[in-house]
């Protein structure tokens, strides 16, 4: 895969008669992509999507190869490893024309369930996740991640959130903290002391009462971190390796009344979690 310039042309209105793409995810990260088209010379475009307010980001392309079949085939490699955001995608027809934004066929994740080992991932962490977007077109949610705390499990009770993970990237060292913080002006941090759980695991459990103990709003978001060593940088809490892009849409975790208001964990548009303190539905 090479990179291309900035100067890529941008598609304004995607063609309705745009190719349909089937995609294939290994446990490598090694993405494979196969098409039917007329096209001359063509290639797939990858195209980040800029974040509001942010110019345009940089492009990569990759040649589709003829298959015995009559198809066309390109891998994108694990490496280079694509910047985290949302990726559209795109096929170059060579002849100079905008690029056809691609529709999803068939995605194949499979690979994607079983997770991976920490002790046999290369770093940065690197994920590719293939998904149709809201509009019908196929686009590649990425994150990449010099650390990250991967959840196991998320155990709710009463008003407690217990929590099991695994670190990749680091290790956990003694005076580990998790770190829950509140955004906004008003920043509060809490602390709990993670429990080890073999050589890269560890679990912790939070109470919502702190949280309400810090309440300074109708509503406060606390986001989950945690800090593997004394000084060290912060690692964001959350789930990304399996086959799910979205998961604030598809899992969402009951509330639990509490004083006056209710506390609810949930994940973030980044799959990172979090934590919802809202008073706004109960007097209080």
């Amino acid at each position: 895969m090479t990179p291309a310039g900035p100067e890529a042309p941008r598609a304004e209105a995607p063609s309705p008669e745009a190719p349909r793409a089937d995609c294939l995810i290994d446990g490598d990260g090694r993405l494979t992509v196969r098409l039917v088209t007329t096209a001359g010379r063509p290639r797939l475009l990858l195209r980040q999507r800029p974040k509001k307010g942010r110019p345009e980001e940089p492009t990569r392309t990759a040649d589709l190869e003829r298959t015995a079949d009559g198809g066309l085939r390109a891998v994108v490699e694990p490496t280079p490893a694509l910047a985290e955001g949302h990726w559209d995608t795109y096929l170059l027809d060579g002849s100079g024309a905008p690029p056809v934004r691609l529709l999803p066929g068939l995605l194949d994740l499979r690979a994607l369930l079983p997770g991976r080992d920490p002790d046999r991932t290369p770093e940065p962490l690197a994920v590719r996740i293939p998904y149709p977007t809201k509009d019908g077109f196929l686009a590649l949610r990425t994150w990449l991640r010099p650390a990250h705390a991967e959840i196991d499990t998320l155990d709710l009770s009463g008003h407690t959130m217990t929590v099991r993970a695994r670190l990749f990237g680091a290790r956990l060292t003694e005076g580990a903290a998790v770190l829950l913080i509140r955004r906004g002006q008003d920043r509060a941090v809490r602390q709990y002391v993670p429990s080890p759980e073999g050589a890269r695991g560890f679990s912790f459990t939070a109470d919502y009462r702190d949280l309400l103990a810090d309440r300074v709003a109708d509503r406060d978001l606390w986001d989950v971190f945690l800090r593997p060593a004394p000084g060290g940088p912060r690692v964001r809490v959350g789930r990304l390796l399996d086959d799910v892009p979205r998961r604030k849409e598809i899992f969402v975790y009951p509330a639990t009344p509490l004083d006056g208001a209710t506390a609810r964990p949930y994940y973030t548009v980044d799959n990172d979690l979090a934590l919802d303190i809202d008073g706004r539905s109960l007097p209080g």
